[in-house]
C-alpha cells in the first residue's frame, strides 16, 4: 500500500513577495498556491503503519477452502455476518477400513476393519438419519413457533437458523462419490468445527459396522462467499485484493439487508 501512487499534496494559498512591475527594487505581495509541507512524504512518513485485519470462521491446519478476512471497516461487517448464522458448505472425503486417534488419515492407527459389506444405499440411509435428527435440533434452537405465518415465510426463504449459540447443526448432507473404500460427502452446517466433521466421518464408519477416517475437509462456501470469490496464493497482491473487495461488496450488503 505504501508503494502505491499517493494523492497529490494539498495546496494552500499564501501571499509571497515578488518584484513590483515598475522595478526600482519595489516589492509587492502576490497570491500563490503552494503545497502543504505536512503532506510531504518526508514529513508525513508512511501512510500506513498498521492494518487491522480480522478473521472470519477459522480453518484448522488440516483443512482448506474459503477463509474470509476483513480489513478495516470489514471487521465490523464480519461481526454482522457472524450474527446472521449463515450456512457453510464443505466437501469431506472419507476412507473406510481403518480408525485413527484424531479421526484423520494422518493420525496414529488405532484399528483396521473390513468394509466389503458397506454399500452406497446403506451409507445414504445413515446420512438421512443424521439429517433428520439435525433438522429437529435446528427447529429447537431457532426459537420459532412452527405453527405461525412467520415460521412459514422463513422456511420458504430458507432463513430458519439458530438465534444464538448452539451445538453444531447439519442442515443437509449427501453423498457425492462412492467407490470403496473411498467416499465423499457434501455437508451443509452451522456452528461446526473441522474436527467435528472428521469425527462425524468416524461415527458414520461405526454406524456401518466398520470404521472410517477423514481424508479431506474443504470449505467451498462460507455464507455469501464461495470458492469462486477466493484468491489463490498466486493472487495475493494489492490489485487482486482490491478487486475482490469491490466484487463482494454488493453480495455482503444484500445478505445483511435480507437477514438482519
Amino acid at each position: 500500500l505504501n508503494a502505491a501512487p499517493g494523492r497529490a499534496p494539498r495546496q494552500r494559498v499564501r501571499f509571497l513577495q515578488a518584484p513590483a512591475p515598475g522595478g526600482g527594487g519595489a516589492v509587492e505581495l502576490v497570491a500563490a498556491r503552494v503545497p502543504v509541507l505536512a503532506d510531504h512524504p518526508l514529513v508525513r512518513g508512511p501512510r500506513f503503519r498498521k492494518l487491522k485485519i480480522g478473521a472470519g470462521h477459522r480453518l484448522d491446519v488440516k483443512a482448506s477452502g474459503v477463509f474470509v478476512l476483513g480489513i478495516g471497516h470489514g471487521n465490523k461487517l464480519l461481526t454482522e455476518l457472524y450474527n446472521c448464522h449463515l450456512t457453510k458448505v464443505y466437501t469431506v472425503g472419507g476412507l473406510f477400513g481403518k480408525a485413527t486417534d484424531d479421526f484423520s488419515d494422518t493420525g496414529n492407527l488405532v484399528e483396521k476393519t473390513t468394509f466389503d459389506h458397506v454399500t452406497r444405499e446403506k451409507l445414504e440411509r445413515i446420512l438421512a438419519v443424521i439429517q433428520g435428527t439435525n433438522q429437529k435440533a435446528l427447529l429447537m434452537y431457532s426459537n420459532i413457533d412452527m405453527k405461525t405465518q412467520e415460521a412459514y415465510e422463513l422456511a420458504v426463504k430458507g432463513l430458519i437458523r439458530p438465534m444464538g449459540k448452539s451445538p453444531p447443526i447439519i442442515t443437509a448432507v449427501r453423498c457425492l462419490q462412492f467407490a470403496l473404500p473411498e467416499f465423499q460427502l457434501e455437508i451443509h452446517c452451522l456452528h461446526e468445527t473441522q474436527q467435528y466433521l472428521r469425527k462425524m466421518v468416524h461415527e458414520i464408519g461405526l454406524e456401518l459396522k466398520s470404521s472410517a477416517v477423514c481424508t479431506q475437509v474443504r470449505r467451498i462456501r462460507d455464507g455469501v462467499f464461495t470458492v469462486d470469490d477466493a484468491l489463490p496464493r498466486t493472487q495475493w497482491n494489492l490489485q487482486s485484493i482490491q478487486e475482490a473487495i469491490w466484487n463482494c461488496q454488493l453480495k455482503v450488503e444484500t445478505e445483511l439487508e435480507k437477514t438482519l
